[in-house]
């Protein structure tokens, strides 16, 4: 799972061409082979050796899953080797295309459609001892056709992130921390000053959406089956960031010359961020002199919490010969011992209930974060909606100056059409 964008769980995606993009045809990249997914209740076995192949965020995720592999494979008896892709995406479809693909692999939840259309997925979530433990919410990310095809490895959630310097500078309190709409815009006006403004973010979905979500809305509903993007509340959500933009207490992470919300935090140059739980290990390794506290973003115009979710699975192949060891590896990787220790490693939160306690007792500053589970969404997961989700973001940045019911109206034909 990528840390500074979603690029992988997250996915910030490389702007595609318009002849590439398609939006009115269902272009996903995938096969349009609708064959059935392999039956779970027959999975096969064999001695051969188990891969695995993981997209990772660094050396201290790639060594957790190593050592936890090494830990299971000892116990087991059954040997696995783990890889840490350059381009999980592509190497995952060359895999794949080449009928050879890993055992077990991350899989993000805008590829899960298009893999489990064509049958190269083994719809195990049935099968999982756990499988009640895990957040109803990251559930309904990976299920499709009616089935739970994998588990949830674990999961980030959008919450605001405070400069606590700034913070004290300008006057305000603990009391002043934004629960609505408005007491944001009050804050972050007192926080803009010479060199910093109040708030920043990403200028993509991946960000602005949480305003959308806590608004009634987002680009589709929470299981992807039903277009949402021209829903009132999209278009409250995106009038109040523009007002923000306009008025000068906000602007967004690329007006501010960085890369990314948790950048223009880091540097000093926004005094409160919408990123994800990602952002620590950001500040604890680049900007360690900065001060801040994390708290829920305020509510919406109803007075309803919203946030976005992002995650991965743990896929296994259809063709693959072992699916019983790979069973077997997901359910001790998705443990809670082994979903804590992973955290403790590489920042993730565990995506089963059952660890929540011990997580926010390990990580009290950060509980926000997880209190965004009982009230996120993920991002669109039908078929080819993250070509719709591109288009999206190579309009939000200019909205400043943009008409929102216009892009939401683009958005809203775009996956339209996915869905005929």
């Amino acid at each position: 799972m990528s840390r500074h964008t979603t690029r992988s769980v997250l996915g910030t995606l490389a702007l595609l061409s318009t002849a590439a993009l398609a939006l009115t045809a269902c272009g996903s990249g995938f096969s349009d082979d609708t064959g059935s997914s392999a039956e779970p209740d027959s999975l096969t076995s064999s001695d051969k050796p188990l891969s695995i192949l993981i997209g990772s965020s660094g050396d201290a995720e790639t060594d957790a899953v190593d050592a936890a592999v090494a830990a299971w494979s000892k116990d087991s008896g059954v040997k696995a080797t783990v890889t840490a892709a350059s381009d999980l995406n592509q190497q995952l479809s060359q895999g794949f295309a080449a009928g050879s693909p890993a055992d077990v692999f991350y899989l993000s939840t805008d590829a899960l459609a298009g893999y489990a259309s064509n049958g190269s997925l083994l719809a195990y979530g049935d099968q999982l001892k756990n499988k009640d433990d895990f957040y109803p919410s990251l559930q309904t990310s990976f299920t499709y056709d009616d089935k739970l095809y994998c588990a949830p490895k674990d999961f980030s959630t959008l919450q605001l992130i405070i400069n606590t310097d700034m913070w004290d500078a300008a006057g305000l309190t603990d009391s002043d921390i934004p629960t609505d709409w408005d007491q944001l815009t009050s804050v972050a006006k007192k926080l803009t000053a010479d060199g910093h403004v109040g708030l920043s973010m990403g200028g993509e979905y991946a960000r602005v959406g949480a305003f959308m979500v806590a608004a009634g809305g987002g680009l589709m509903n929470a299981d992807s089956t039903e277009a949402t993007a021209t829903a009132d509340g999209n278009v409250a959500a995106l009038d109040y960031l523009k007002g923000m933009l306009n008025d000068g207490e906000m602007k967004f992470a690329a007006d501010l010359g960085t890369g990314w919300g948790g950048e223009a935090f880091g540097t000093q140059k926004a005094a409160m961020v919408v990123e994800g739980n990602w952002i620590t290990g950001a500040m604890t390794n680049d900007y360690p002199d900065v001060k801040y506290k994390v708290a829920e973003l305020p509510a919406g115009p109803d007075g309803d919490m919203g946030t976005l979710q992002f995650t991965n699975c743990w896929g296994i192949a259809a063709d693959s010969p072992n699916q019983e060891a790979a069973l077997d590896l997901v359910e001790y990787l998705t443990s809670t011992d082994q979903q804590l220790a992973f955290s403790k490693a590489f920042g993730v939160m565990p995506s089963i209930q059952s660890a929540a306690d011990q997580w926010k007792s390990d990580n009290p500053t950060l509980a926000p974060f997880l209190a965004g589970a009982d009230y996120a969404m993920s991002m669109p997961t039908i078929k080819g909606a993250a070509d719709v989700v591109t288009d999206f973001n190579s309009k939000i940045g200019a909205l400043a100056t943009a008409d929102p019911q216009a892009i939401l109206d683009s958005a809203q034909k775009n996956l339209e059409a996915l869905l005929k």
